[in-house]
């Protein structure tokens, strides 16, 4: 998993928070599949409003634009942002996301999922994004303009919120990289790469990583 904070920050996150407050919101049970619809109690944007839409690509472009998500992700295609809500009693049980989303030409292979926290921890209470790995449960609640990037097939759940709103952005990525590994490597050799002086050192790490996309890379 990945945390990356201030993808918003101050009049960006206050803008998509006023536009959320006028926005309509439905049953967000209706656009969950299979076992996941059983155990989502929760409040969605109405992705066909104008208002949402435009909301939806202002977070997109922000996503785009930040280097470390770029360089840990390697986007090949990006879902349509969506934007939850949960008040006081509303979760979203233990589920994994559908392994491919959309149809047709917008149909995509979700690699990567992330939530983006639009509410300040300490305005609701519960409400945590929970994901089970190798190590157990993790519990996650993050500053607001701060999010979180992990893999679509782990198990994951929000908790129960009993006081206050959560309001957050979710989406899936589809990587040109398809293992977590070699992501991951990838990702060090950038790293390692942006703090390395201009000259040789940062022209074999070049060439290197390029070959490794080359080999790796799919889409």
């Amino acid at each position: 998993m990945l945390m990356i904070e201030g993808v918003l920050a101050g009049e960006d996150l206050e803008r998509v928070r006023g536009g959320l407050a006028k926005a309509p919101f439905r049953d967000g049970s209706a656009t969950a599949g299979g076992e996941a619809r059983k155990v989502k109690a929760n409040r969605q944007a109405l992705g066909s409003d104008k208002t949402v839409g435009a909301l939806a690509r202002f977070v997109s472009q922000a996503l785009g634009r930040n280097k470390l998500l770029q360089l840990y992700a390697r986007p090949a295609r990006w879902s349509p942002v969506m934007f939850n809500r949960y008040g006081p009693g509303e979760h979203y049980g233990l589920h994994t996301d559908d392994a491919f989303m959309g149809e047709g030409e917008g149909r995509l292979r979700t690699d990567l999922s992330f939530t983006l926290f639009l509410s300040e921890p300490d305005s609701y209470a519960g409400g945590e994004l929970v994901v089970i790995g190798a190590e157990g449960e993790r519990a996650v609640k993050l500053p607001a303009g701060s999010l979180i990037l992990y893999p679509t097939g782990a198990l994951h759940r929000v908790a129960e919120v009993t006081a206050g709103e959560r309001l957050a952005a979710v989406g899936w990525i589809q990587s040109l990289i398809r293992r977590a590994d070699q992501r991951e490597l990838l990702f060090d050799l950038g790293r390692v790469r942006r703090a390395a002086a201009a000259g040789e050192s940062r022209l074999l790490l070049d060439k290197s990583i390029g070959a490794l996309l080359r080999m790796w890379g799919v889409g």
